[in-house]
């Protein structure tokens, strides 16, 4: 049950009120203090401790959750990431040449200048500096992070709260619709455009086999610890795929010219 409050947060004179109602803490939570935002810690209901498996959250208390989010590209984290940093990274998902490539050249061409340290001229080399990230924060999104670079609990569950349709524990492409266009801003258009590219990554970097987003899998790339998980399984595939042609290989191999041993 909800916690006892002296307000409401619907009103039937306003029926979006009903239809889009926010996350409200109730009895057993674990989440605590949703409203507070968290500096290093992507921090939700069913993980209030963040990201926990190998020890995630623990190794990057250094950094705010927005740096988290971007740390998988500074391969030699001196916080500064370079074009190629970010297509190689796009690369080891597994992602075409072109994909990347696409991926790169617009998530350069939009954050750099704004993580500029002198904010005079821009960088001519497009490279994003990870220290001043939080000022690359635009509108018409979730709001999740705040204007620091840190991570609003209560935000990311006012995501599933409103949009989660019949309570499937994430995101499929209807709700991600109705939340693209409730969250737009007026005049806005960076906001829309980013906002909508930032989900279609998403959705392409998880691509869900039931076409919904889960929560858990959302709350990581935030906290970007799903790039590393990604980044691994698409090595593994790899890795198993060369061992496969390999065995079929020497299979051959064999079959044709079969060695009788004495």
């Amino acid at each position: 049950m909800p916690l006892k409050k002296g307000y409401s947060t619907a009103t039937a004179q306003q029926p979006v009120t009903i239809e889009h109602r926010p996350y409200t803490p109730r009895y057993g939570d674990t989440l605590s203090d949703p409203g507070t935002a968290r500096a290093t810690l992507a921090a939700s209901n069913e993980s209030p401790n963040g990201t926990t498996k190998k020890s995630y959250a623990a190794h990057n208390q250094h950094l705010t959750v927005i740096q988290q989010h971007v740390s998988y590209w500074d391969r030699d984290k001196d916080s500064i990431i370079w074009p190629c940093d970010t297509y190689t990274g796009c690369r080891d998902f597994g992602w075409s040449p072109l994909l990347a490539f696409f991926a790169s050249l617009v998530i350069h061409f939009g954050l750099s200048y704004s993580t500029v340290p002198n904010l005079i001229l821009p960088d001519p080399y497009f490279r994003i500096y990870v220290d001043r990230l939080y000022k690359a924060k635009h509108g018409s999104d979730s709001m999740t992070y705040d204007n620091q670079g840190r991570f609003r609990p209560q935000q990311f569950e006012d995501i599933f709260a409103k949009y989660d349709q019949g309570g499937k524990g994430g995101l499929d492409v209807d709700d991600l619709w109705i939340f693209w266009k409730d969250q737009r801003m007026v005049f806005d258009f960076f906001g829309w455009t980013a906002c909508a590219l930032e989900w279609l990554a998403t959705y392409l970097l998880i691509w869900p086999a039931d076409g919904i987003l889960k929560k858990e899998d959302i709350r990581t790339v935030y906290d970007g610890s799903i790039f590393y998980k990604r980044a691994e399984e698409t090595r593994r595939k790899r890795a198993d795929t060369v061992s496969d042609i390999l065995a079929n290989f020497l299979t051959r191999d064999t079959k044709e010219d079969p060695q009788v041993l004495p």
